[in-house]
């Protein structure tokens, strides 16, 4: 044999075994578990149990954190321990890079995925739903007041206030929010709400809706995916001047995690493109009311999407 024929041989064995070693090598990092986070209230449990099922389907191995703090998931994923999470914008917007901007949802979005993109987190399709603050009444209370808004409510509020004292409506606000500097003050700016003392009533945040429900409040400070809404039947109050952010929970991954995990972004985008506002309410209404677990709630809604 020539010495061409055995370079030529030895050429077409050596790419080869590079292209084995390759293949090999991408097979192992897409068999890697993602490690994701999600946070600690009843939303965040559906979407991880949801997220293991539909990635396992798609031939991903997920290892979930649930319970994770904000901060802490945020810093993990900075540092490489954590590869995904489901997170909102409003809270990347407002928490992570401390904008109080008034932005429209798309706006939001675009910023949070450009500036998150420097440190190597890739934001993915966000969900059309969106968990925002509002305030909410009794349904068949806001029917007979003729409030669909918050600025009817504030003109109803301020009616009392000046007209009859001794009965002035009451608000049902976390104690978080009262304090916050994006929370009551510049609230008030924005709808021109005066609010005597006697107006306010703090409280845990779980603990509004009861009060909203039972009547110790007359409107409160809800999140508008919450199963109670649904659950306790609450009219919650068009935002007309557009006060709260918008939170559109949206996958985000390390965009090494991505890279070596071939498809995973596709797989999140088309479980994200179904989370609508209705969807995720009714959900959460059946673990937080019903009392299903999450993970029989996250299996019916992908059963019902011919996605299991």
């Amino acid at each position: 044999m020539s010495k061409t024929h055995l370079l030529a041989r030895w050429i077409k064995q050596t790419t080869l075994a590079l292209t084995a070693s390759l293949v090999i090598s991408q097979t192992a990092a897409a068999a890697t578990p993602i490690v994701m986070a999600t946070k600690s209230f009843t939303e965040q449990h559906i979407l991880s149990a949801m997220t293991v099922m539909w990635l396992k389907k798609k031939g991903f191995q997920v290892i979930p954190k649930t319970n994770i703090a904000t901060t802490i998931s945020r810093n993990a994923m900075i540092n490489k321990q954590i590869d995904m999470t489901w997170e909102y914008t409003g809270t990347s917007l407002i928490i992570f890079n401390h904008i109080s901007k008034p932005m429209s949802s798309q706006e939001a979005y675009n910023t949070v995925k450009t500036l998150d993109a420097k440190l190597g987190l890739i934001w993915l399709d966000p969900a059309p739903m969106n968990n925002t603050y509002a305030f909410a009444m009794q349904r068949t209370r806001a029917e007979k007041e003729g409030i669909t808004t918050m600025s009817q409510l504030v003109a109803k509020l301020e009616a009392v206030r000046k007209n009859d004292p001794d009965h002035n409506w009451k608000l049902g606000l976390d104690l978080e929010f009262a304090g916050r500097s994006d929370g009551l003050k510049p609230l008030q700016k924005t709808y021109n709400m005066p609010l005597d003392r006697p107006q306010i009533r703090q409280m845990d945040p779980g603990l509004v809706y009861n009060a909203v429900r039972d009547g110790f409040v007359d409107a409160g400070l809800v999140y508008t995916t919450d199963g109670r809404v649904k659950g306790f039947d609450l009219k919650v109050l068009d935002d007309d001047k557009h006060f709260f952010p918008s939170y559109n929970v949206t996958p985000v991954v390390r965009q090494d995690v991505l890279a070596s995990h071939p498809g995973l972004d596709a797989a999140l985008n088309q479980l994200s493109t179904l989370i609508t506002s209705e969807a995720i309410t009714e959900m959460n209404k059946r673990v937080d009311i019903d009392h299903l677990s999450p993970q029989q709630v996250a299996r019916d809604f992908l059963q019902s999407k011919n996605m299991l």
